[in-house]
């Protein structure tokens, strides 16, 4: 007899998985909203919520206040402990969900980028007496520049304008304007009152005016695909595999995890930047051979030949490889408060691969009010969006970012300690022989 608790277990592991992300200007009541649908979702534990309603009466407050359920995060800060992400996890019975709770002030901008990288969905939440800030675009071209497919407008605050379906109505069509004009591919507006719970788990009977879903049924039925192996195979090699054993005298496996597609036995295959080819001689997932594997599998190919394969190296089909360059051009977003510069030395790490770079060029910043490039700005500082163009000391096998997330993106790294300067998404790439090799002054070859 099967018991409830395996039954339960049985049900989440057959339900889809809804990574997304939440991003607001300062109190325009996210950290509500996500008290709200832990809350009303039932995801809170009773002692969890018994402290929330104690620290409320403490306040002088009679109803508690459901924003206290994430104010472990701003405690953490004030304690000198810096979180920049926090990831909370819930399900419902139609769907199991990883929230990544961003911060919301200005400054904090840039943290969004590690938030939404991963999204299939980002909430936008906007107060509905400020409307379409500075804020709110800056997260609408962040959730355009990842590709995130599905952008939620929660227009939050609805019972501080009585409620009126015109102040929602304007701010929905300035909202989806605006995030058209950057490319995001679909655009969800509900008005709601996350302090009162209008629309965000149950249906407001004050506003009847609005006949779309709350925010909870948004999530559970907007369409997720985590299907990547149709797409183009790719698998970065993290390590080689040598054990040298009595059982295995001649045993060499390239460990990794699978970033794209299916890779089959038998397969002939392209090991980049080197270009060099051989077949897929056996692959080992968790130690058992086997004939086929795909994303996100993490399992150890072994090739036919012995050719020289090393960390950092892509294995792709060989009639599926992408060009291999030195030139590469992007849309960063800086996320340091070191200012980055034309000719500025850095690091460029990409899926496994981690190679010296000089940044040639920033040929544009994006000004956020109405979309235009500011031309030749000479720096980005932090949460600025711009165009860069970077020589790299080895030639790299990027995808452009709009046909891959994982294999499309990659960060710029400060050389001196390690630091995080921008995050990219590889667009046109410049033909490596369109660049003549340079030195640089501390013998940094490119």
């Amino acid at each position: 007899m099967t018991s409830s608790t395996e039954q339960t277990a049985e049900h989440l592991s057959a339900t889809t998985l809804l990574r997304f992300a939440t991003a607001g200007s300062v109190d325009d009541g996210k950290s509500t909203l996500v008290g709200r649908l832990l809350h009303d979702s039932k995801s809170v534990l009773a002692d969890q919520l018994e402290a929330v309603e104690h620290a409320s009466r403490s306040r002088g407050q009679e109803a508690p206040d459901l924003a206290l359920l994430t104010d472990g995060l701003r405690a953490e800060r004030e304690q000198g402990i810096t979180i920049d992400v926090a990831y909370r996890y819930f399900a419902t019975p139609r769907r199991r969900f990883i929230l990544a709770d961003t911060p919301g002030h200005v400054q904090y901008t840039r943290n969004m980028v590690t938030g939404a990288s991963t999204a299939e969905l980002t909430v936008i939440l906007v107060d509905a007496r400020n409307g379409v800030v500075e804020q709110t675009r800056r997260h609408a071209a962040i959730a355009a520049l990842l590709r995130v497919p599905h952008v939620v407008l929660a227009v939050n605050k609805m019972d501080l304008v009585g409620y009126e379906e015109s102040v929602f109505a304007a701010i929905a069509e300035e909202f989806t304007v605006y995030a058209s004009e950057l490319g995001v591919p679909e655009i969800t507006a509900i008005p709601i009152s996350a302090l009162a719970g209008d629309n965000v788990v149950e249906a407001s009977a004050t506003m009847d005016w609005y006949g779309g879903p709350t925010v909870l049924e948004h999530l559970e039925t907007v369409p997720v695909s985590h299907d990547l192996t149709d797409c183009h195979a790719r698998f970065p090699v993290q390590y080689v595999i040598r054990p040298q054993t009595a059982e295995h005298p001649d045993y060499r496996g390239y460990a990794g995890q699978i970033a794209a597609g299916t890779f089959r036995v038998g397969e002939s295959v392209t090991v980049l930047p080197s270009g060099r080819t051989s077949r897929i001689a056996g692959i080992d997932l968790l130690g058992e051979p086997v004939d086929v594997a795909w994303t996100p599998q993490s399992v150890t190919l072994l090739l036919e030949d012995d050719i020289d394969v090393s960390r950092g190296d892509i294995v792709v089909p060989s009639g599926d490889a992408p060009p291999t360059t030195q030139d590469v051009e992007a849309t960063v977003c800086h996320v340091a408060d070191t200012p980055l510069t034309v000719g500025a030395r850095v690091l460029l790490k990409h899926t496994t691969r981690t190679v010296k770079a000089i940044v040639k060029e920033i040929p544009s910043r994006l000004t956020l009010d109405d979309l235009s490039q500011h031309p030749a700005p000479g720096q980005l500082v932090a949460n600025d969006i711009g165009r860069v163009r970077v020589r790299t000391a080895e030639p790299l096998a990027l995808d452009a970012y709009a046909a891959s997330r994982r294999t499309g993106s990659f960060l710029l790294i400060d050389p001196a300690d390690g630091t995080t300067l921008a995050a990219g998404m590889a667009g046109e790439s410049f033909a490596a022989a369109e660049a003549a090799p340079v030195q640089d002054d501390e013998g940094w070859d490119f």
